[in-house]
């Protein structure tokens, strides 16, 4: 029964996080009308597999850091009820602000848990310095360095678009115009009599910003368009290689499991979570923060993909929600485009994330004690 509860908490977690996460990567994509949700949901779950795939040999430093070993009692560290009240706090709290649409970070809840499980299980409380050098500081400073170097890499990028000769054009979509004859032509476009203004009728999607030139004889618009894919795949990519086994420590830190089946189950779970319940968030990613074009997603996703690529390695837990959510911001801030009634209700969501899942980890690790 406690093998079976402990399973249910981490698949739960990793599917709340599948559908929080998995689309973050690919956010931009949808965001610049690079392309549409379906095809962009679908390259950030196939990177996000590919990246749960290599984190079985890249992250193992943060399978140590997430086992709670150095905030809860050594002697608790691996238990059965304190695994099961982290899965489960955590998984409640990423599903409620997937459920409410707001991008908020596993890393945040899990800590959150952690703590409000040593606070319960320890006289001595928590190990404060702990949280600080290894939890509070790079999740503090992960979505500030995300702004600043978001805005200051897109000014530079921007400027050098302009000195190759890379320029913008639009399409123009009139509306609730006074009436003006036109003639049909047999390619389905109209020609305004007055004018000879030519208008083609399509999706709003498709009146967006493109780039036209060349760059090293190949169109420019292609050139972003695929080194964006590329970014978003690295940041979907990066992100599994992240998260994976801060989940999978849960399951991984109990003696009985093989660290291949557990993060073999948790890349599933989260595979499937980002599949069936990633569009809420994915619109308020995409949508609501700012408006994007091509180059300013990229731009994003190049400063995400890096700064998260880098953490893993190094046993850094970043949370690739502020990360990815930062960049965006420093995008909205440069182009003045920045929506604060949404990045006030995400600001909200961090802020609350930690205190939610302390709380819910404190009371179920105290009503499991002595049950399993």
């Amino acid at each position: 029964m406690t093998t079976l509860m402990l399973i249910i908490a981490v698949l739960w977690l990793a599917y709340s996080n599948g559908a929080n996460d998995n689309f973050k990567g690919a956010a931009t994509l949808y965001g610049s009308a690079t392309t549409g949700y379906k095809k962009a949901l679908l390259w950030a779950t196939a990177m996000t597999a590919a990246g749960s795939l290599v984190s079985v040999f890249a992250a193992g430093k943060l399978l140590v850091v997430f086992s709670g070993k150095g905030l809860v009692p050594a002697s608790l560290v691996g238990t059965s009820h304190v695994l099961i009240a982290v899965g489960l706090a955590s998984a409640f709290t990423i599903f409620l602000a997937t459920r409410l649409g707001l991008p908020t970070s596993t890393t945040h809840a899990l800590t959150g848990a952690l703590i409000g499980v040593a606070l319960v299980a320890s006289a001595q409380g928590v190990n404060w310095g702990a949280v600080t050098h290894t939890f509070a500081g790079p999740l503090l400073l992960s979505p500030a360095i995300a702004i600043g170097m978001a805005a200051a890499l897109y000014i530079p990028l921007r400027r050098l678009r302009r000195a190759l000769g890379v320029t913008k054009h639009t399409c123009v979509c009139l509306a609730d115009q006074a009436p003006q004859p036109i003639s049909l032509q047999p390619d389905g476009s109209a020609v305004f009599a007055a004018t000879g203004l030519r208008l083609t009728v399509g999706e709003r999607e498709q009146c967006v910003e493109r780039y036209q030139g060349q760059l090293i004889g190949v169109d420019a618009q292609t050139c972003v368009d695929t080194v964006h894919y590329l970014s978003a795949g690295a940041v979907c990519f990066s992100r599994a290689v992240n998260d994976t086994p801060k989940i999978a420590a849960l399951l991984l830190a109990a003696p009985a499991w093989n660290s291949s089946w557990g993060l073999s189950l948790v890349a599933a779970a989260m595979v499937l979570g980002g599949m069936l319940n990633a569009r809420r968030v994915a619109e308020t990613m995409s949508k609501r923060i700012t408006d994007l074009n091509t180059g300013q997603g990229l731009t994003a996703n190049l400063v995400t993909a890096l700064l998260v690529l880098f953490a893993s390695p190094l046993g850094f837990p970043v949370s690739t929600t502020h990360v990815s959510c930062g960049s965006i911001f420093g995008i909205g801030l440069v182009n003045g485009a920045f929506r604060w009634k949404t990045v006030a209700e995400i600001l909200a969501a961090w802020v609350t994330t930690l205190p939610v899942a302390a709380l819910l980890g404190g009371l179920l690790f105290w009503l499991t004690q002595g049950v399993l």
